[in-house]
Order: C-alpha cells, then structure tokens, then sequence
C-alpha cells in the first residue's frame, strides 16, 4: 500500500508541518529489513520540503562475483516539491528559485499528495553504490572464470572465427 501526504493536510497542520513515519519493505526492493523513515513535510508557500532520515537493509548483487550480499542503508533526505508547475506548456519558466547542490525540485504538475512510497523508492535507489562489491577480498575474477560458472549463453561465441578483411 503505498503511503501519501495530502497536500491539503499539510496547510492544515500545525506550523504547516506534517511528521511521517515510514516503516516498511519496498516491494520493487530486495529489503531484508523494513525501511524506517522519520520525514517532516512542511508547507513552505509555493513549495513543500520533505526533511528526514532513512535506515534499512537490502540485498544486492555483487558487480565482480554476482553473489548476493548485505547492504545497510543510512541516509538524509531533502526533497523539494513545486505545488505550482515550474514551466509553461512550452518548457519557458518565469519563476527564479535557488537550489542547493544536490537538490532537485520535483513538480507536482497540479497533484494534490505526495506518495511517501515512491519518495522513499526513488531515494534508496540513488543511495545504492556506483559500483556494488560484496567485500574488500572478493575473488570476482577467480569465480567468474571458473568453467562450470560460465554463463551458457556465451558458448555460441567459443567457435567463433573472425576473418580480417584482405
């Protein structure tokens, strides 16, 4: 079930500000524990801020071996959000806002919530590493050439001739 904020109930709340708690797996996410996600949404005129931090575990696939392996999760989130579009039907923006280095500020396009789900997809995904390795002594190459680990779609290329052009 996804989680929303409506954006209604975040301008009726005390000092604009709503507390979230999120505490569950992400289905699109091989989780091995629940992420938990303390966010404050507040209004702040034109935009709502979310601010907050998420902690978790998932599984992920070694880049070098290809063996599974813990991952733990432990994040800030600074999200921004545009409840007016910030361009015309034409791509042209009138409006000048400054952004930090980092931050990105998502259009709403008119939509009256905010999915907390997508929200917390979206940021476990950009806190996975650039490049996943299981361990500082992963024998990735030893195990990948090893015969009997050979992908078998690969065997077609094993008689494989290539004649130079004359």
């Amino acid at each position: 079930m996804h989680k929303v904020v409506l954006i209604e109930d975040i301008e009726n709340a005390d000092n604009k500000t709503l507390h979230c708690i999120f505490n569950e797996k992400i289905d699109e996410i091989d989780c091995l524990t629940p992420i938990k996600a303390e966010l404050d949404v507040k209004s702040l005129g034109e935009y709502i801020q979310i601010k907050g931090h998420a902690v978790g575990t998932v599984l992920l696939e070694c880049d070098l071996c290809l063996e599974k392996f813990e991952y733990k999760l432990d994040f800030d989130i600074d999200e921004l959000y545009s409840k007016e579009s910030l361009v015309d039907d034409y791509g042209n923006s009138d409006k000048e806002f400054e952004i930090k280095e980092g931050q990105f500020i998502t259009d709403l396009n008119g939509e009256n919530e905010i999915d907390i789900y997508d929200l917390l997809y979206q940021s476990v995904i950009l806190n996975f590493p650039n490049k996943k390795v299981c361990g500082i002594n992963c024998k990735g190459k030893d195990y990948l050439s090893q015969k009997d680990n050979a992908d078998p779609r690969l065997e077609v290329f094993k008689n494989l001739q290539i004649n130079p052009k004359m």
